[in-house]
């Protein structure tokens, strides 16, 4: 069993195409999916085995 990885959210978007890993919204969107927990108001918990399409469907604009 893996343990989660504690990714620390950015304080607002950057506005990159694609959105960073970081991003604020992608983190509540894989949190929406299931593969994150949240923490604490910028804190989450994501699960390393996130598949790559689920990753990318968040960050995408």
């Amino acid at each position: 069993m893996t343990r989660p990885r504690k990714v620390k959210a950015k304080k607002s978007c950057c506005d990159s195409k694609p959105r960073c890993k970081k991003c604020p919204v992608v983190l509540k969107r894989l949190a929406k999916e299931g593969y994150a927990d949240r923490r604490d108001r910028r804190e989450y918990a994501v699960d390393p085995r996130v598949p790559k399409s689920v990753v990318a469907a968040a960050r995408r604009r």
